[in-house]
């Protein structure tokens, strides 16, 4: 699938959502009977694959041009907050219910609002700090039992 096919962020935001929900729910089934940084290791290679395959599928590795410092720089940093992320994910899914898991993991959105004001200078509208607000109200009413 070229990424020009849905030229839309919010369709892709979307999907990534959809696959997200899944990868929950096959993550946790699938961590059940093995090491959750084992799970995490066989999750990272799939998705290594699964991504070199579609890179040339799709032609994409003919284009790699110049990349700058600051890009394998931030590349590297992501890299390894995906990798503390994934770690502690599956630790998460592991030890606790998919159901509680999830939410808590999309605090993310919070922290990304709120990371994007401090170091990339975004600004929110009103709706959007409100929205913020609500996903942060809703983990936290999800992870209290009443």
């Amino acid at each position: 699938m070229n990424p020009d096919t849905f030229p839309s962020w919010q369709v892709w935001a979307f999907l990534s959502a959809v696959f997200a929900a899944l990868t929950a729910i096959f993550a946790k089934i699938g961590v059940e009977d093995i090491n959750s940084d084992l799970a995490t290791l066989i999750r990272t290679v799939i998705v290594l694959i699964s991504l070199a395959l579609i890179l040339f599928a799709t032609g994409q590795f003919n284009q790699i041009g110049p990349i700058s410092t600051k890009s394998w720089v931030f590349l590297f940093l992501s890299g390894l907050g995906t990798g503390a992320s994934w770690i502690c994910y599956f630790r998460a899914l592991k030890l606790g219910p998919a159901t509680l898991v999830a939410p808590i993991d999309k605090l993310s959105v919070v922290l990304v609002a709120l990371f994007g004001v401090v170091f990339l200078g975004e600004r929110p509208s009103l709706n959007g700090w409100l929205g913020i607000a609500m996903i942060a109200a809703g983990a936290v009413l999800i992870v209290f039992k009443s």
